[in-house]
C-alpha cells in the first residue's frame, strides 16, 4: 500500500456543502482495505506546531487517514521501509478546512504535519489502538530526508519528546518492504 491523497467531493448549495469523509466501500476500491479502530484530534493553537514524525511499530503497527478540520497543515508521510527502494523519501500535501483533501498513510510510514495556521484541528483515523510501548519516530529536521517544512519561524513549536527523536542513519525501522511503491501524490 502506498500514501495517497482523497480528495472527497463536496455537494455544496446555499446552505453551505456536505462531504462523505469516509466510506468502507469507496476506500476499499482505492486500495485502502484497512479496518480503522480509532478516531483522534488534536487542536494546536498556535501556527508552526510541528508534530512528528511518528509510527507505532508493530504488531501495533497504523495506517491514517488524517483531515484538517479547522485551519491548515502540511502534511507528510516518509518511507521507513527497510529495502524499499525509497526509503527515506517523502510525499507530502496541504490539507485545510477548505479543500477538504485527506491523506491516507500507510503502516510502514513515519508520519508528521506542521500547522500553518492559529487554532488548527486536525482529526484522523487509525487501523490499531494506540500502544505508548510501539511508539517511534524520526526527528523532524533530519537531513538526510530533508522536508522543506513551510515555517516562518527559525524553529517551529516541538514537544520534548519529538526533539529527542533519532535520525534516518540511527534508526532501525521495524517495518519491511511490502512491494508498494511511494507513489507521488497527483495534486
Amino acid at each position: 500500500m502506498s500514501a495517497q491523497l482523497i480528495k472527497p467531493r463536496r455537494f455544496s448549495d446555499e446552505r453551505g456543502w456536505f462531504s462523505e469523509t469516509y466510506n468502507q466501500e469507496r476506500y476499499a476500491a482505492l486500495g485502502i482495505d484497512c479496518a480503522f479502530v480509532q478516531d483522534n484530534h488534536a487542536l494546536s493553537v498556535a501556527p508552526w506546531v510541528l508534530r512528528g514524525l511518528h509510527f507505532q511499530a508493530p504488531p501495533n503497527a497504523q495506517a491514517k487517514l488524517v483531515r484538517c478540520v479547522r485551519g491548515a497543515i502540511w502534511d507528510v508521510a516518509v518511507d521507513i521501509r527497510r529495502g524499499s527502494p525509497t526509503y527515506g523519501q517523502w510525499v507530502a500535501a496541504e490539507l485545510n478546512a477548505e479543500n477538504g483533501w485527506q491523506l491516507f498513510i500507510p503502516a510502514g510510514f513515519a508520519h508528521g504535519y506542521i500547522t500553518l495556521e492559529p487554532s488548527t484541528e486536525v482529526e484522523y483515523k487509525v487501523s490499531a489502538l494506540y500502544a505508548p510501548g510501539s511508539e517511534g519516530g524520526v526527528i523532524w529536521n533530519d537531513p538526510t530526508i530533508a522536508l522543506p517544512w513551510p515555517t516562518r519561524r527559525a524553529e517551529p513549536i516541538l514537544s520534548e519528546k519529538d526533539l529527542r527523536l533519532p535520525v534516518l542513519n540511527d534508526f532501525v525501522s521495524p517495518f519491511d518492504y511490502d512491494g508498494a511503491p511511494l507513489s507521488p501524490l497527483a495534486l
